[in-house]
């Protein structure tokens, strides 16, 4: 059985507007209970941010967004942990991970166009001397983000029949 503080967490994954009123009656808890929880893990820092997902192609706002492959040579004594706080201190970098396999940091990157992502990774990412190959694979289009799938409103939900 789960305990209290996960049930909590799933729930403000899921809707992080959930009232705790709501989210204590749906966990047979009290409200005072679910509060001292959400404050514990706030400030903990398990819980770091709320966040709202966004179709953007919804709204007169550009964005563009990448991903980049990047190999590194990992620091002596600090592994990957070094370079990836340098790398994670760029404003266009969303998100940061150390993957395994073919490369060794998937860096999730917005901007404003095409040319201002080439330029990130042309004048901040490639100089720095850890960095020993990029690859830039632009995102054409979102379908599913943090599990909430993009669906446009003339989607045709079945398949059409002709004879």
């Amino acid at each position: 059985m789960k305990d209290l503080k996960s049930c909590v967490l799933e729930l403000l994954e899921q809707n992080s507007r959930l009232p705790i009123e709501e989210m204590a009656c749906l966990l047979n808890a009290s409200m005072e209970d679910v509060a001292a929880i959400i404050d514990e893990l706030e400030n903990s820092r398990t819980i770091l941010k709320y966040a709202t997902i966004i179709d953007w192609e919804k709204t007169a706002t550009e964005k563009t967004n990448a991903l980049i492959e990047l190999t590194v040579a990992p620091e002596r004594e600090f592994g990957f942990d070094k370079i990836a706080e340098r790398i994670y201190g760029f404003s266009e970098v969303k998100s940061l991970y150390l993957m395994s396999g073919s490369y060794d940091l998937a860096v999730f990157v917005e901007a404003e166009n095409f040319k201002d992502i080439s330029l990130f990774v042309a004048e901040k990412l490639a100089p720095l001397n850890a960095v020993k190959g990029t690859k830039t694979h632009f995102i054409m289009r979102k379908y599913k983000e943090q599990g909430v799938p993009y669906k446009s409103e003339d989607t045709v939900k079945r398949l059409v029949v002709t004879p």
